[in-house]
């Protein structure tokens, strides 16, 4: 974990510090989220789905060890089966939510998407519709994943401004445009396949903002 604190510190000295997550301070949508030694959290279902029930900025960062697919595998709602691992950004509810994903295979890429459904908050209304992907002003390769290895995925949001990192580098920078200015919410963490186990880091808490988001049960459509 004071490696990760270090490298977090290292590779964006111009972000505001950011503080651990735990089990406690996640608020899971779908799937399960577990706790084992030293606050590490493990993701071992087919669909995770979750956010910080806390306040925070716009900041998440994710030290992960790839452990390989699920037992079991399952297709997104548009057919397509992917083993992927992301953070969500401004989760508003199920059908309005900032997606910052690592897609780990079929090939290895990070894609940004927003999912936008004005005046539809869950996924009985929305399912998987509204989601559009936000070609970058610029983006960089990822590495190939196999099981066993480790890395850091780190997304920071300003106004319309993304800016997602791998191990500190730069690999996705652009703008993902208005229509995610229509809504807000927390940040959270989202896989499909894929058996991880993670320490979770969100930023501060900003002085303007309101009270904490509240834990809901309503599950996210693909």
């Amino acid at each position: 974990m004071h490696r990760f604190l270090a490298l977090v510190a290292l590779t964006a000295a111009a972000a505001p510090p950011m503080q651990r997550v735990d089990r406690a301070m996640l608020c899971v949508t779908e799937g399960s989220i577990e706790e084992g030694p030293s606050q590490r959290l493990s993701v071992n279902a087919t669909k995770m789905r979750a956010y910080v029930s806390r306040a925070t900025s716009q900041n998440i960062a994710a030290q992960f060890t790839y452990l390989g697919p699920s037992a079991q595998v399952s297709k997104l709602g548009s057919g397509t089966t992917r083993i992927q691992f992301g953070l969500k950004l401004r989760a508003a509810d199920a059908c309005n939510v900032v997606y910052a994903m690592w897609r780990f295979e079929p090939g290895s890429r990070v894609v940004v998407s927003v999912k936008t459904n004005p005046d539809q908050h869950s996924s009985a209304e929305c399912g998987n519709r509204g989601y559009r992907n936000i070609k970058p002003a610029h983006d960089w390769r990822v590495p190939t994943l196999r099981p066993g290895d480790r890395h850091m995925l780190r997304a920071e949001m300003n106004g319309q401004q993304l800016r997602v990192f791998v191990d500190g580098n730069a690999v996705w920078d652009g703008s993902v445009g208005p229509e995610a200015m229509r809504f807000d919410g927390p940040v959270g963490i989202r896989s499909d396949n894929a058996r991880l186990e993670m320490e979770l880091l969100a930023g501060p808490v900003p002085p303007s903002h309101g009270d904490p988001a509240l834990c809901g049960s309503e599950p996210e459509s693909d």
